[in-house]
This record gives C-alpha cells, sequence and structure tokens, in this order.
C-alpha cells in the first residue's frame, strides 16, 4: 500500500515539474515565477522519502524531462532537481533554515560553475563576453545619440564610467554568480516552503531578521581580505587580485545583511515603525554613503556586540 502510494505521488508530483518546466521554457513571462517553484517537486517528494526512492524519482524527472524538452530541459532539471532534493533531504533531518540555505547556495554554485564549463568547452559561448559585446554595443549606440544631440562633453564622462562597468562585471563575474545562487536559494525557500508546509510537510522556520547573527570569524576574514590587498598590491588582472576582490565583494555583501538586522534590531528595541528601516534600505542601493553606513554598522555589531547596547532593561 505504502509503495502504491509514493508510486502515486511521485507521479503527480512529476506531472507538476513538467508543467512548471513547460512553462518556464516557453512560456518567458510566467517563467520569472516558474523558475523559482521548479524545485519545489523535488523538495516535497525528498522531503518523504529515502534515498534510494529519491534516486528513481530523479532518474524518472530525467527521462521525462529529455523526451519532453531534450537538452534544454535537462539542464534545468538536473540543476534544480538536486537543488530541490538537497532542500528536501535537509528538511527530512531537520536542518536549520540556514544550514538548508548554505547547502541549496552551494548546490546552485557547484551546478552553474559546471553549466557554465560546459557552454564554453563544447559550445563554445561564454556568457561573460557575450555579455560585455552586448553592452558595448549598447555603449556605441548611447555615443552615437549623444553625437547626434550634441552633447559630446558628455561622451568623454560616459565612456569612463561604461568602462569601469565593463571592468567590474569581468573581475566581479565569480563574486556575481555567488550572489546570484544565494539570492536564487533564499527566495525559493521563501516560496517553496510555504506551499509545501500546506501540503503536510514539516519545514522548519526562519526566526525574526533582526535576531539575524553571522559568525564572528567573518569579520577576521574580512580583516584579512583588506590586509592582503594593502600589503601584496596584487597586480590587476592577476589570480591573487582576483582573488581577493572578490572575497571582499562576498564579505561586504554579508556585513551589510549583518548591518541592516542590527539596523533592524535598534528600530524595533526603540518601538520604531519598519517602514522606516524599509525606506533605508531603499536610500541604501540609491544613496552610496548609505550602503557603506550600514556596513559600518555590521562591522561594529559583529565586532563589538553594538545591537546589545539597545537592549530594553527589565
Amino acid at each position: 500500500m505504502k509503495n502504491v502510494r509514493n508510486l502515486t505521488e511521485g507521479a503527480i508530483l512529476l506531472a507538476a515539474f513538467t508543467v512548471f518546466m513547460l512553462i518556464t521554457i516557453y512560456v518567458p513571462p510566467l517563467s520569472v515565477i516558474s523558475v523559482f517553484i521548479l524545485p519545489l517537486p523535488f523538495l516535497m517528494y525528498s522531503a518523504k522519502n529515502n534515498l534510494k526512492n529519491i534516486a528513481v524519482f530523479f532518474i524518472a524527472a530525467l527521462i521525462v524531462s529529455f523526451i519532453s524538452t531534450a537538452l534544454q530541459g535537462l539542464s534545468l532539471m538536473v540543476l534544480f532537481g538536486i537543488a530541490g532534493i538537497v532542500m528536501g533531504y535537509m528538511t527530512q533531518k531537520t536542518k536549520s533554515r540556514t544550514a538548508i540555505l548554505i547547502g541549496t547556495t552551494l548546490t546552485f554554485i557547484v551546478g552553474l560553475i559546471i553549466f557554465y564549463a560546459v557552454l564554453v568547452t563544447i559550445m563554445n559561448i561564454n556568457i561573460v563576453h557575450e555579455l560585455t559585446a552586448m553592452f558595448e554595443q549598447s555603449m556605441k549606440q548611447s555615443q552615437a545619440m549623444l553625437q547626434a544631440l550634441g552633447k559630446e562633453d558628455q561622451i568623454k564622462l560616459m565612456q569612463e564610467q561604461n568602462a569601469n562597468l565593463l571592468k567590474s562585471i569581468k573581475e566581479l563575474a565569480p563574486g556575481y554568480l555567488i550572489t546570484v545562487s544565494i539570492v536564487y536559494a533564499f527566495i525559493t525557500q521563501w516560496i517553496c516552503f510555504p506551499i509545501a508546509k500546506r501540503f503536510g510537510i514539516s519545514v522548519p522556520s526562519w526566526g525574526k531578521f533582526r535576531n539575524f547573527n553571522l559568525p564572528k570569524n567573518l569579520l577576521w576574514y574580512y580583516l584579512a581580505a583588506l590586509a592582503a590587498y594593502l600589503l601584496f598590491h596584487p597586480e590587476e588582472g592577476s589570480y591573487l587580485y582576483l582573488a581577493i576582490i572578490n572575497a571582499r565583494f562576498i564579505l561586504e555583501m554579508f556585513l551589510f545583511l549583518q548591518g541592516l538586522a542590527c539596523l533592524f534590531y535598534i528600530f524595533h528595541q526603540r518601538s520604531l515603525g519598519k517602514g522606516l528601516a524599509v525606506f533605508i534600505i531603499i536610500l541604501s542601493f540609491i544613496i552610496p554613503i548609505v550602503h557603506y553606513i550600514i556596513r559600518i554598522l555590521g562591522i561594529a555589531d559583529l565586532g563589538f556586540e553594538f545591537r546589545k547596547r539597545f537592549e530594553k532593561k527589565e
């Protein structure tokens, strides 16, 4: 009886995944949402079954994906299917939400690296080079437009800004890949876990964002990256230079999150509205100085437990 139920559930979830995959590939407007739901069937199946049954489900999904959409669907299925399995199996083992986020993020990072390597070596497609070429073409069109409008004095400024942006894209590509993986893993959890919960799957809770706290070792890693940059003065384009600036980029992102959590904690302790905190977050993406202040707040909170100064006295 149990095997019949597993087969029935597996068939339904497999059909659901096929629908989500077809929407993602052939209905671009809806793919913005469906791409975050692709891991859901694997999550729900893996949260209830053993590794043997999960492996059979995965193989069945491989076959259906190849029949339905050939290689395009197969690549999607492998990436998002494994991510869903990681989420579901870690949920079954009652891992924390943070641990699941880390596991899912690592899955996406490895998957995207393999996908990129396949594109470059087998299909001779370099995504970074393609994006750079598109951006350069857009720059040329903008320059031609400015010349036509007689604003040649702005062309040099625009060229400098665009050159810096292109340099940033090329150098921080690994950092962007990791950031995208973290964001996708977070949004996937945010969408999929409530749906899975409605189907009777016990999922871990996040807790309050204001209580979010990173390991203190993170601050030492950031200081080590800064020290390495100042002491060694690595040559631009070298492996050491790329490693350091990408490490700084990722660590600064985490420090910014720590600063935001500290800000929400302070506002909560002082009974200030969340709307003000949200407004400051929006400003941080518009005004660089606000972003730096929040990052400094994160450093102070990690190094000196700054939020404890705002604890309410009993």
